[in-house]
């Protein structure tokens, strides 16, 4: 991870949590997006402008739903599972 935490320090990835707004406010990884898995179709263009996307949510499951369907629509992404993980990772 250490290449992600550096990737992430030099803007090169994001990271996009995919749990709701009420989750992501009560803690997230700094830096992080919110994008809620149901708002992903509405958000599409948003997520195409970006490049080296890190998908993240309190356990795994929605962010590997969003990994799937963002993959299935054109976009190269990654499960990072949880934020809590993630950020463990990015800061270690």
């Amino acid at each position: 991870m250490q290449n992600l935490a550096q990737e992430f320090a030099n803007g090169k990835l994001k990271i996009v949590d995919v749990r709701t707004p009420q989750e992501f406010m009560g803690g997230h990884v700094a830096g992080s997006i919110n994008v809620p898995l149901n708002e992903l179709p509405e958000r599409m263009n948003e997520l195409k402008s970006m490049e080296n996307i890190l998908l993240c949510c309190a356990s795994g499951g929605r962010s590997m739903q969003a990994t799937d369907y963002l993959r299935n629509n054109g976009i190269d992404c990654q499960n990072g599972g949880s934020w809590l993980q993630v950020n463990f990772e990015l800061t270690a």
